[in-house]
């Protein structure tokens, strides 16, 4: 399967900046060998999707969203539906982010539902799921997965239009890591449990995210049964997310 590189920019960029980088990263894509890469998705912030989409309109790299809110419209002040992010070009949208879930107070069940009407629009929904350190350290990793699972994948999920990202909360913007034995314990947990509830497992792609950075890339990116990463301020940095596009292999 091909590998997936996504860079989450989160709260972060202007017109100009982003798009420079959309441009940058366009340009070194374009210059490798058709199919030498992984695909490569950029999730800007929702303002600057259509100026991000607009650089990138044609080329290797799709487009992604942060967010989507589970209806297809509403008086959902703030709010964006998985439908329009497909009008403005976008074939990718992060789901259940640590974030989202810490910041906002989003459920298993509110993800599911996100997870579920991305997949209705046609977009491709990258579902985060992972545990706290507090957890990790009782030793209670493989529940937590088990449940977020359980509760944030759709039933009708299907490998070719979904795709995990296992994202240790305690590693995210902190510089630490789990070991590969740790990442692969995960991802092969991920997998077992998708291809039990929905079949083809070994088809899935499956991301790691927290902290990845072109230091590390190749480190986490050779792990067994890791598909891609899930790249958050490293992503900001065209010089440093490339070294994590090109870390292969993946």
């Amino acid at each position: 399967m091909t590998g997936l590189i996504a860079g989450n920019w989160k709260m972060n960029g202007t017109v100009a900046s982003a798009c420079a980088l959309a441009q940058g990263i366009l340009e070194r894509i374009a210059a490798k060998p058709a199919g030498s890469l992984p695909d490569v998705v950029l999730c800007p912030p929702a303002p600057l999707l259509s100026v991000v989409g607009g650089v990138i309109a044609d080329g290797a790299v799709k487009l992604g969203a942060q967010d989507c809110h589970p209806d297809t419209k509403g008086a959902h002040t703030g709010d964006v539906s998985a439908m329009l992010l497909a009008e403005l070009g976008c074939r990718y949208v992060i789901v259940g982010h640590s974030e989202r879930r810490a910041d906002h107070g989003e459920t298993d069940g509110l993800v599911q539902r996100k997870a579920a009407a991305a997949q209705s629009a046609g977009l491709i929904p990258i579902i985060c799921v992972g545990e706290t350190e507090k957890e990790r350290d009782q030793g209670v990793t493989a529940s937590v997965i088990a449940r977020q699972m359980a509760g944030s994948v759709p039933a009708q999920s299907q490998a070719a239009t979904t795709v995990i990202a296992y994202e240790p909360v305690w590693a995210i913007g902190t510089g630490r890591t789990p070991t590969v034995a740790e990442i692969e314990d995960v991802h092969s947990q991920i997998r077992r449990l998708f291809d039990t509830a929905h079949d083809h497992g070994a088809e899935l792609r499956i991301l790691y995210g927290g902290s990845v950075k072109g230091s590390n890339a190749s480190q986490v990116l050779v792990a067994k049964g890791v598909n891609g990463a899930l790249v958050g301020g490293a992503s900001l940095d065209l010089e440093d997310f490339w070294r994590i596009v090109t870390a292969g292999p993946i």
